[in-house]
């Protein structure tokens, strides 16, 4: 569906700037509201999500709360926060770190892990589907325009 019937927009945009901005955004909020539906059902939030993803992506490193408010997709985020119900969860660990007491070092728990694993197949399926009007190429295309953008 073109981005104007989506929106029901009746006059043209006022550029080609303008409309991809409007049509950025929109398609942003609809995957957005995709992925809350996907995950709401393991009782977790995209960006908790996004926590558990850097943190096995960090293999046995643990992360601190600096590290992954730096590798969020949103920056915005409150990282403690977001650790903290993590932890009421047991999805994730808080360790102190022996070496500087004012250190906090976080790790994914196999609970963690496993969770990752069952909304990660999910995600993927999802997306696979959600993508089909696209080919591997133009997905690729996409990617490359969207870091050309953001420069």
């Amino acid at each position: 569906m073109r981005i104007e019937e989506a929106i029901k927009q009746n006059k043209p945009f006022s550029s080609e700037f303008q409309k991809s901005i409007v049509n950025l955004v929109y398609t942003a909020s609809w995957w957005n509201q995709v992925a809350t539906r996907l995950l709401r059902p393991f009782g977790i939030s995209q960006e908790q999500y996004n926590i558990l993803r850097i943190l096995r992506g960090m293999g046995d490193q643990p992360a601190t709360i600096k590290t992954l408010t730096e590798r969020m997709l949103d920056n915005n985020s409150n990282a403690s926060r977001l650790v903290e119900k993590l932890k009421k969860k047991a999805l994730v660990e808080r360790l102190e770190c022996p070496m500087d007491r004012r250190r906090v070092d976080i790790t994914i728990t196999a609970k963690g892990l496993q969770l990752l694993d069952e909304t990660s197949k999910i995600m993927e399926s999802d997306m696979h589907k959600n993508f089909k009007h696209l080919t591997e190429a133009e997905a690729q295309q996409l990617n490359e325009l969207l870091d050309k953008m953001r420069g």
